[in-house]
């Protein structure tokens, strides 16, 4: 790894953006456990319901984490692979119907999380732990 590339732990303001964008990602992805069947959903498989409206709105949230993550000072490689999460939920999430049960799996915002996250070398306990 080069020392560019090299991680390093973020300082206490950076901190509490990733938690402000690891809160959002759960939000929008996994806030609900389905009963019976166990799935966890979130207000991005609600929204999604939305013709166009919420496929557009969750896709603005997105770009929010997205906009965090550069400010961040996350690498571009892995800015690109967070576009590609977000670009491929707006796609299969504007299907109808089948891109609302996409949506319950997919999860581009707990995915994007996860690449801040790794690049920074913490877990999401871990983060959850520090204060």
């Amino acid at each position: 790894m080069s020392a560019s590339n090299a991680t390093r732990y973020p300082t206490s303001s950076e901190l509490e953006r990733i938690r402000r964008a690891a809160r959002i990602a759960r939000l929008m992805d996994t806030a609900i456990r389905l009963p019976v069947i166990g799935v966890r959903i979130g207000a991005d498989s609600v929204l999604g319901l939305l013709p166009a409206v919420g496929d557009v709105a969750t896709s603005l949230i997105g770009l929010y984490i997205l906009n965090e993550a550069r400010r961040l000072g996350i690498p571009n490689d892995k800015l690109a692979r967070m576009a590609v999460n977000l670009g491929v939920d707006a796609a299969g999430g504007s299907v109808p119907l089948l891109g609302d049960l996409f949506d319950v799996y997919f999860k581009s915002h707990r995915r994007n999380v996860g690449i801040i996250l790794e690049h920074f070398g913490i877990s999401e306990d871990e983060l959850n732990r520090r204060i």
